[in-house]
């Protein structure tokens, strides 16, 4: 018997279980806070913030404000050295290391044991529960699970904590019979070189039976060209022919669609998008005809949001979820079982459907770029090119950068349009100095350009001379409160700039 018959009715009956669940949303979440702030009550932010006298949300709004990376940073240092009972009961072990804020290379998130299984495994269950809906037919677990991870450390050297990415968290604290039908080994999968991860990946999975994957779309793109390398067969679809669903998150997946067909060229190929961030699990796509994914809100974590026009605001006003609007983009703030309280993440959202409550990410609060994984905020660019231009001497008038997506063969870099009133003698030494001082500034950007394996060395573009202001004339943005924007995720911006930069 195989060993999908055995476990579907297990899933089965989860998938309508976690329906009715869904169904009561906003009860769901009404409870969820009360248990919440009840079990935080004892610890010192639940002290400092009165949680043993909150009634309801109006009094958990009132007490607490919300909060960034900046604000909370003291106490989770704290939980870092071990100190128990600081902004969740007992002590935390593990902290996911995220991209960096204005003043820090990185950040450092909270994941308690409680939220591991609450959250993040509560996740990965619904993954399935809801894919076997969708595909009855589905033989996933008769093989192996392709699973591509980070890698963590030792913890300010406690080798009881652990620090590193949320992927190398998850693999580490994993049940030991799922790793019965996990690939690659454990000590292949929490590699911090990621060349040499890679090529063991490849040598350790081509000749095993992989029907389902999970991880980053830029990464798994270039683990699957090395498979591709190593096996010596021109499409994944003749390495694995039993490969049947993409669990993919962490950055849009429309950039990859075209290479991914490409390589994999079935029509029996799913792609399934989550919502999984350091923070916790939010979302999935639940139907594969609707790219909204569907928010879980029964996992450990209570949602809020701010509207975006009020991000910035001084006294900017969260709704919880039973009062968002369809069709309103809204910043999102979130109360975890790791300890994190009305923390702004910096995404953006937009609701689709409130009955269930089904969204879609649109970007981030800030301008950024983050085509694969590296999350380049303006701070980031600001900085990188003061550098450059100190190194050389340049001086900068305007600028835009934008991502040039990977093709088939997983290259892809940042371009860089510049325009300079002062030129540097050397682009190149301007080009080499920013990008490593963009690797110094932001460890995720570091990570991606490491040995050139995902990210290659970025492109500079030298504008000609009021191109920029040749462009807002052209879109009627000429004068006023106008402002180019820095960085885009996408090329729609720079691509029409480009346009005019030949033309006189």
């Amino acid at each position: 018997m195989s060993l999908t018959r055995l476990i579907r009715p297990y899933f089965d009956r989860y998938h309508k279980k976690v329906a009715l669940l869904e169904e009561d949303a906003d009860n769901q979440q009404r409870q969820l806070l009360k248990r919440m702030t009840a079990l935080a009550a004892p610890t010192l932010w639940g002290r400092e913030h009165g949680y043993d006298g909150l009634r309801d949300y109006e009094d958990f709004a009132r007490a607490v404000p919300v909060s960034t990376y900046e604000e909370m940073k003291g106490y989770i240092d704290r939980m870092r050295h071990g100190e128990a009972d600081v902004l969740w009961p007992g002590r935390v072990r593990c902290f996911a290391k995220s991209s960096g804020t204005t003043n820090d290379k990185s950040k450092f998130l909270p994941v308690s044991r409680q939220a591991l299984q609450d959250t993040h495994y509560a996740g990965g269950k619904d993954c399935v529960a809801y894919y076997f809906h969708e595909h009855p037919g589905s033989r996933m677990f008769d093989g192996k699970s392709l699973i591509l991870g980070g890698s963590h450390e030792a913890n300010y050297g406690k080798h009881d904590s652990l620090v590193g990415d949320l992927s190398a968290i998850l693999i580490e604290n994993i049940l030991p019979l799922a790793n019965l039908t996990r690939v690659p080994r454990k000590a292949t999968a929490l590699l911090s070189d990621f060349e040499t991860k890679r090529d063991r990946i490849a040598r350790e999975t081509f000749r095993q039976n992989v029907t389902n994957l999970s991880g980053v779309p830029s990464w798994m793109l270039s683990v699957l060209n090395r498979v591709l390398e190593v096996s010596g067969k021109p499409c994944i679809s003749d390495v694995w022919p039993n490969l049947e669903v993409f669990f993919h998150g962490g950055v849009a997946f429309t950039p990859y669609r075209d290479a991914y067909r490409e390589i994999i060229p079935t029509d029996s190929m799913h792609y399934m998008e989550t919502y999984n961030a350091s923070e916790g699990f939010f979302a999935l796509q639940t139907q594969p005809d609707d790219s909204a994914m569907q928010l879980m809100t029964h996992y450990g974590v209570f949602y809020e949001f701010i509207p975006l026009e009020e991000v910035g605001s001084a006294c900017p006003e969260a709704v919880p979820l039973w009062g968002v609007e369809c069709g309103r983009n809204y910043a999102m703030v979130i109360s975890t079982t790791s300890g994190l309280w009305r923390y702004m993440i910096g995404d953006t959202v937009r609701f689709t459907s409130l009955a269930p409550y089904k969204i879609v990410i649109t970007g981030r609060t800030k301008s950024f770029i983050n085509a694969f994984g590296e999350e380049l905020i303006v701070d980031n660019a600001e900085h990188g090119l003061a550098e450059a231009c100190r190194a050389t001497g340049a001086e900068i008038s305007e600028y835009t950068a934008a991502p040039i997506f990977m093709d088939k063969n997983a290259k892809c870099c940042h371009q860089w349009l510049i325009e300079f009133s002062h030129a540097p003698e050397s682009i190149g030494e301007f080009a080499q100095v920013l990008d490593e001082s963009l690797q110094r500034i932001n460890s995720d950007y570091e990570a991606k350009r490491s040995k050139n394996i995902t990210l290659q060395p970025l492109e500079i573009i030298v504008a000609r001379p009021h191109l920029f202001n040749d462009w807002l004339k052209a879109e009627g943005k000429l004068g006023g409160q106008h402002k180019v924007p820095r960085l885009s995720n996408d090329r729609k911006i720079i691509d029409k700039i480009l346009q005019l930069n030949d033309v006189e």
